[in-house]
């Protein structure tokens, strides 16, 4: 077997060490991991916007789990959904987090929508096969809306707007009339009249995600595009599905590079001399250091199962209150730190078990590494760790923000 073809004649994930823990839609998702596979290694390294590869998500049927069943959505729960992300990105982060962000974008719409924008929107979303962008950085203040007369007005620049770009339509954020602290969400047509989004984006990781930057000039917004008011702790629930997101990016990519790894090891990497073993799997400190990685990955899936349960359960519920909101948020924070951690441990570490050869930019190996480090630095994780040691001695419990 050539290198060259490596990543792309193996299953998808080895079911002994990954089984699919999605008990819906399997066969789909499997279907459209294996067409991801085909050319992740060449995709990646070209980066850009891989708008094939978006259409083969589309066609799949799976952009509609999030949307309940009255619009006609699949309403598929979140731990289901979390899991089918984190089995896409063990294959191609890049997708999965577009995959991802569709979802989140759902969510935004049920939590801010009033009945009448849920199911203008959402109906839309299914019967027109739309596939949603973001520009709503949090962070990024350029962007403003004014009134004018009877409609709104958008002007200025939002960055780090994944999957925007061939989007149909977007979740916007801006203050309204200046002040920070009247922040609404927006939905809006990606053609509408002042709308530019640009082809601008070049992380070393999460090479195509579309995360460039949309500029605003002049956009009109009708009364109608506004969602809100939030402010409810139930609302800001958004900002934990947007977290766990993240885990499960986190998690895919630790997941393919242990899969990618493991065989590797097994197919092509030779005995040490000194190991005095004829195979690479049998030596002594390989397996030690397989044994280490395999903790620090089990010890992150059992934290984010767990996040993603109590998110749901919060989900559920049509009042939540600011302590059970904050519980979730907890326990997400667990998921975000261990995983981030056991992600860049993994995708760093499974180098010394392969050996030199692995190197080579054909097998495409450094991409789990490279997209987990531009991932992790997406809020500091020191504050998630803050956060549960003022919850462990003071008892204070986190108040929302739209970093968790």
């Amino acid at each position: 077997m050539t290198g060259q073809n490596f990543a792309g004649l193996h299953p998808v994930l080895e079911p002994r060490l990954f089984p699919k823990d999605f008990t819906d839609r399997s066969e789909r998702v499997e279907k459209l991991a294996r067409k991801l596979a085909a050319n992740v290694v060449q995709r990646e390294r070209q980066g850009g916007s891989a708008l094939a590869e978006r259409q083969l998500i589309r066609d799949s049927g799976l952009l509609t789990l999030a949307v309940p069943q009255q619009f006609g959505g699949q309403g598929m729960v979140w731990p289901e959904i979390y899991r089918i992300v984190r089995f896409l990105a063990a294959v191609d982060s890049s997708l999965a987090h577009l995959f991802a962000f569709q979802h989140l974008q759902v969510a935004t719409i049920l939590l801010y929508g009033n009945a009448e924008q849920q199911r203008i929107w959402l109906s839309r979303t299914v019967h027109e096969h739309w596939f949603w962008g973001n520009a709503t950085n949090g962070r990024d203040n350029r962007l403003k809306l004014k009134r004018r007369d009877e409609h709104y007005e958008l002007n200025g620049n939002k960055s780090f707007c994944s999957g925007a770009l061939g989007a149909d339509a977007l979740v916007v954020s801006a203050p309204r009339n200046h002040n920070p602290n009247d922040r609404v969400f927006i939905v809006l047509p990606s053609q509408r009249e002042g709308i530019a989004v640009n082809d601008d984006w070049d992380g070393f990781g999460q090479r195509q995600t579309d995360s460039g930057t949309v500029q605003f000039e002049n956009v009109f917004v009708d009364s109608s595009e506004l969602l809100g008011p939030g402010g409810s702790p139930r609302s800001t629930l958004r900002a934990c599905l947007a977290q766990l997101v993240l885990v499960q990016l986190y998690l895919g990519n630790a997941q393919g590079a242990l899969d990618a790894a493991q065989r590797y090891t097994r197919e092509q990497s030779r005995a040490w001399p000194a190991s005095g073993v004829a195979l690479a799997t049998e030596d002594q400190f390989v397996q030690q250091r397989y044994g280490e990685l395999w903790l620090h990955y089990r010890s992150a899936y059992l934290l984010a199962e767990h996040a993603a349960q109590r998110l749901q359960a919060a989900w559920e519920k049509p009042v939540l209150t600011l302590n059970e909101r904050a519980e979730v948020a907890l326990a997400i924070s667990e998921a975000k730190v261990v995983s981030a951690r056991a992600a860049l441990e993994i995708t760093s570490k499974i180098f010394e078990n392969m050996g030199a050869s692995a190197t080579s930019s054909r097998y495409g190996f450094d991409r789990f590494w490279r997209n987990v480090r531009v991932h992790t630095l997406h809020d500091p994780l020191d504050y998630k760790v803050r956060d549960l040691g003022n919850w462990l001695v003071t008892g204070k419990l986190p108040e929302p923000s739209p970093y968790g």
